[in-house]
C-alpha cells in the first residue's frame, strides 16, 4: 500500500442493479436532490476531486460547491471556495468548448507526455479558429501534470504522491468505473460512498462502479461497512477498504 498519498474516497450513485449509467453511457442524473447534496458535501470536504475523461464528456461540467454553508466552512478552514478539479486522461481528447472550461474552478489535467502534446496542439488549433476572440476564453488548465510509466501509461501512484507533496490531503474520486478499477487494483482507495437509487438499468454494456478485468472472490478487495443511511427511496452506503493489518 502506498503510504504517502491523499486520503482517497470514491463517491458514486448507482442503480439497484449496480449500474452507474445506462447502456448508452448517458449522464447519470437518476440520483435525488438528497444524493446531489451528499455528493456536494463530499466534494466540499476535499482538497481535490479526480475524474476520468469519459465522465467529463458525459456531463460536460463538474459539480461545484454552491451551498453557502459549505463554502463558509471551507473559508473557515483556510481553503478556497472550490477544490481543484483534476481530469485524468491518456489521450487528452477533450473538447475545449464544453462548459467545464467556463466553470469557476481550478482545472488540472493529469495525462501522459503524448496527451500533454495532443492537448496543446488541440488548443492551438482552437485558438487559431477564434482569432481575437481567443482572449475571451478562460484559462483552460491551470496545470498539466505528466506522470508516466515506462509503458507510457499514466503513473497514478506517482501522481498521488505528488498531490500529497503539494498538500492535497483529501481526494474524492467521481468516476468512471475504469478509473476506479485502476485505483482499486493499485490499492489506492480508502473509502467508498455508494448511493443505491431505486431503479434498474440493466444492459451488458452499462458501466459499473468498478470496471476493468475484475477480481476472483479469494483475491477481491474486502470492505468494512461503516454506516448505512436510508433517505426516502435511496440507501447511502459508506465503506472502508480493509487492509491486511485490519
Amino acid at each position: 500500500m502506498l503510504q504517502h498519498r491523499p486520503h482517497t474516497t470514491v463517491v458514486l450513485a448507482m442503480s439497484a442493479d449496480g449500474k452507474i449509467a445506462d447502456f448508452k453511457r448517458s449522464p447519470a442524473r437518476f440520483g435525488s436532490r438528497v444524493d446531489k447534496a451528499h455528493l456536494e458535501k463530499q466534494i466540499a470536504a476535499a482538497d481535490a476531486v479526480l475524474f476520468g475523461a469519459g465522465t467529463l464528456r458525459a456531463y460536460g461540467t463538474t459539480l461545484t460547491v454552491s451551498d453557502p454553508t459549505l463554502v463558509e466552512l471551507r473559508a473557515q478552514e483556510g481553503k478556497l471556495p472550490q477544490p481543484v478539479h483534476i481530469v485524468t486522461t491518456h489521450s487528452a481528447n477533450l473538447n475545449p468548448e464544453i462548459n467545464f472550461f467556463k466553470q469557476p474552478v481550478r482545472r488540472w489535467l493529469l495525462t501522459t507526455t503524448a496527451g500533454s502534446l495532443s492537448w496543446k496542439e488541440r488548443l492551438e488549433t482552437f485558438h487559431s479558429t477564434l482569432g481575437t476572440r481567443a482572449q475571451e476564453c478562460p484559462l483552460e488548465f491551470e496545470q498539466i501534470l505528466v506522470f508516466e510509466t515506462p509503458t507510457r501509461e499514466i503513473d497514478i501512484p506517482a501522481a498521488l504522491k505528488h498531490l500529497a507533496n503539494i498538500h492535497i490531503t483529501r481526494l474524492v474520486v467521481l468516476g468512471g468505473g475504469e478509473l476506479v478499477a485502476s485505483l482499486v487494483q493499485l490499492d489506492l482507495i480508502d473509502e467508498l460512498w455508494l448511493t443505491v437509487c431505486p431503479l434498474i438499468l440493466g444492459g451488458n454494456t452499462a458501466p459499473t462502479p468498478v470496471e476493468g478485468k475484475g477480481f476472483l472472490p479469494d483475491l477481491a478487495p474486502k470492505l468494512q461497512l461503516l454506516e448505512v443511511h436510508t433517505v426516502e427511496q435511496e440507501v447511502f452506503l459508506h465503506y472502508r477498504l480493509q487492509r491486511p493489518a485490519d
